[in-house]
């Protein structure tokens, strides 16, 4: 059973909304998308696929991955699998699209009961001020609204205080305290540009070239155990951000991934023109996602 063309037009606008505000607040989206054209990898931004769009939440009643997911799940996104970030004290789990043209949608959760006394009284008083779940009060098939609802603060802003102690356990915590729902990557699906541009390690070249800093924990380039799938990403911009009572501090905000999926062994003899999405290599991996997380991690980003 397809999805409804009224969903699929809502979801358009969700999208569009989510890409829009969020090339506002990363300098970087504009420069990587202006430096293809540029140099003629793409003749507009239109050409680029995104390969998977990438939100944090907070694992709390109300909250979290349970309430979220209602969203993506009523526009014919369906769960797939569960990973589990041990050290960083994380779930997540990817969502596959109702269209081919859609980005995949991964959603990570903090297992807030697993972090200290201090830091999840913290991040109580906070998230408590939310009493019921939001997605429940949503009209799921008005675009504006849910547009709105992913850019708006579901709590009080942070103290520079909190956001800081926060910081010391988890940058994970501090950055979804701060930054709610606003959209954390997109990903350039690098597998389809143009030969020369088209693997991770010829594209992370051609964005050094112009200036792009990359994440480089695990190795600039992350690479699944199977080989299939190879992910880069630049570190996230630090933005000036304005705190309870007016104080301010400079963090980081959001970045750019670029994914690069292989043909599985099944399709290899598949001619290049008849490649689609389904042919590639689907999914994540724990592995490389983890390292993808620091992008926006102090040990990156004060490197």
């Amino acid at each position: 059973m397809g999805t409804s063309a009224s969903k699929l037009a809502t979801l358009d606008i969700v999208l569009d909304g989510l890409m829009r505000r969020y090339k506002e607040r990363v300098p970087d989206v504009g420069i990587i998308l202006d430096a293809m054209v540029q140099d003629g990898v793409v003749k507009n931004a239109l050409e680029i696929e995104n390969d998977h769009i990438a939100f944090r939440t907070m694992g709390v009643p109300q909250l979290g991955v349970k309430s979220f997911e209602k969203i993506f799940l009523h526009y014919g996104y369906e769960k797939r699998d569960h990973y589990f970030f041990e050290g960083k004290k994380l779930d997540a789990w990817w969502y596959s699209p109702p269209r081919e043209s859609d980005p995949r949608i991964f959603v990570s959760e903090l297992r807030v009961g697993d972090l200290s006394e201090e830091s999840q009284h913290i991040i109580r008083s906070y998230t408590d001020e939310v009493t019921s779940d939001p997605a429940d009060e949503l009209d799921l098939d008005n675009g504006a609204e849910v547009d709105a609802f992913l850019h708006k603060p579901s709590w009080r802003t942070p103290t520079v205080s909190d956001y800081q102690a926060l910081l010391k356990e988890s940058e994970y915590a501090a950055w979804v305290i701060y930054n709610r729902y606003y959209l954390n990557h997109f990903t350039i699906s690098v597998h389809n540009l143009p030969v020369g541009y088209n693997t991770v390690a010829e594209f992370n070249v051609f964005l050094e070239k112009h200036g792009i800093r990359l994440n480089t924990s695990g190795g600039k380039i992350k690479v699944s155990p199977d080989g299939g799938l190879l992910q880069s990403s630049t570190v996230a911009e630090m933005l000036d951000a304005e705190f309870a009572n007016g104080e301010k501090l400079q963090i980081s905000g959001s970045y750019v991934e670029f994914a690069e999926r292989k043909v599985l062994p099944e399709f290899a003899a598949l001619p290049a023109t008849e490649i689609k999405r389904k042919h590639r290599r689907d999914g994540f991996e724990a592995g490389n996602a983890d390292k993808i997380f620091e992008s926006t991690y102090t040990t990156q980003t004060r490197r």
